[in-house]
């Protein structure tokens, strides 16, 4: 009897469990963390007070691309090393080098010693001034080819760690000879009409996407935030539920960082605010999941903008 009773409790606990679960992955996003935060989107967000830990973007239409500064120490990695010293040089430094030790050693089994194959003392002075004139030849030619070979960017200090902080920076021209260029994350300075308009898409985004309301969404998040959202509601259509979203207040934010590249400028953002959020029956309005007591969430937004436009979600991430 015992024995059944502590399955019964385990099984009520259970259940409690997952109706916790299910309400509290209702809100807006599923409490998943998506989009795209630009050259950053698979790097972690600067903590702050508000989020000291944030979770890592787990879906996303950006693909991650090794960062240029060690993708040249990675093709140098790659090159199989052979062993080093005059004889394994190639070509015909190699080749000359050999073939002196051959002679030596063809005096040698011939009976002559080791230098008695090459003519006497005369030719061993020959010897050694040859030997001297390909030792020199060697090394110039040696320090031209691997000045020649060696990666523009390997070895060096970061990107980062030379321009993250360098303001109005957008674009560094790392291989003048290729024409190849590598943005980098620029330093971007905030006003407090920025935060003002933070604030105002948390609480217009909320209030759309309760709705359903993909036209008013379109106005305020990018198109792959977009489609996220179309996915959940046509997934809660389905189930026959629609996310209800109100009384949304933020109570704490601040800023994670803010930066400018290629095309775009970002700011992520750490907002805790306070918000009703319920699942209720699409027919009758009945609630499903949920209350009408508010509780906090805690997530990093990431705004991005066009130069002189507006600001729209382009990613969410939980802390």
């Amino acid at each position: 009897m015992n024995f059944r009773f502590s399955w019964i409790g385990v099984a009520v606990v259970a259940i409690a469990l997952a109706f916790v679960a299910g309400a509290a992955d209702a809100k807006m996003g599923g409490g998943k963390s998506f989009g795209s935060r630009g050259m950053n989107t698979f790097s972690a967000p600067p903590a702050t007070r508000t989020a000291p830990n944030v979770a890592p973007i787990n879906r996303s239409m950006t693909s991650p691309a090794a960062a240029p500064s060690t993708a040249a120490t990675t093709a140098s990695a790659a090159r199989p090393a052979g062993p080093g010293g005059l004889f394994n040089r190639p070509g015909l430094i190699g080749g000359l080098a050999a073939g002196f030790l051959g002679a030596g050693l063809l005096g040698m089994l011939m009976g002559h010693g080791f230098l008695g194959g090459l003519g006497g003392l005369a030719s061993l002075f020959g010897l050694i001034v040859q030997i001297g004139l390909v030792m020199l030849v060697a090394r110039l030619l040696w320090n031209w080819f691997q000045r020649k070979n060696e990666p523009a960017v390997a070895g060096g200090p970061s990107l980062r760690h030379i321009y993250g902080d360098a303001p109005n920076k957008g674009a560094v021209d790392l291989n003048a000879a290729t024409g190849s260029e590598f943005y980098v994350p620029a330093k971007l300075d905030l006003t407090a009409q920025d935060f003002d308009e933070f604030e105002k898409l948390l609480a217009d985004a909320q209030a759309a996407y309760s709705k359903e309301d993909l036209a008013a969404l379109r106005m305020l998040a990018t198109p792959e935030m977009l489609s996220y959202f179309a996915e959940e509601f046509a997934h809660n259509a389905s189930r026959g539920v629609q996310n209800k979203v109100s009384n949304v207040k933020l109570e704490q934010g601040d800023l994670s960082e803010a930066w400018r590249e290629d095309g775009g400028e970002y700011a992520s953002v750490a907002m805790r605010f306070s918000l009703v959020d319920q699942m209720v029956d699409r027919k009758t309005g009945a609630v499903v999941e949920g209350d009408e007591t508010p509780r906090e969430a805690t997530e990093v937004w990431t705004f991005r903008r066009s130069p002189k436009g507006s600001w729209m979600l382009s990613a969410i991430q939980q802390a």
